[in-house]
């Protein structure tokens, strides 16, 4: 039971790391001063699904999930 826990950790911290750059590499979410003359709505804002920066949405959630349910399990070996 302790090398699954092991196991278990390593790919805890690998999530963390791999989370840590997927959430840096994403731009900010703010439209800044380009909101007030309307620019903000063009074609890359509305199809942000199919270009890399939807891509890295997706795999963030993806992780996040595991993150979430992986530390779970982690804490709920540790109250037995």
């Amino acid at each position: 039971m302790a090398v699954l826990k092991t196991i278990l950790t390593i790919v805890l911290v690998i999530i963390c790391i791999a989370l840590t750059v997927l959430i840096l590499m994403q731009e900010g979410k703010s439209a800044g001063l380009g909101a007030l003359a309307g620019s903000s709505d063009s074609y890359w804002s509305k199809n942000k699904g199919r270009s890399m920066e939807g891509i890295l949405v997706k795999i963030t959630r993806v992780l996040v999930i595991l993150f979430i349910v992986l530390s779970c399990i982690l804490n709920i070996g540790s109250l037995s």
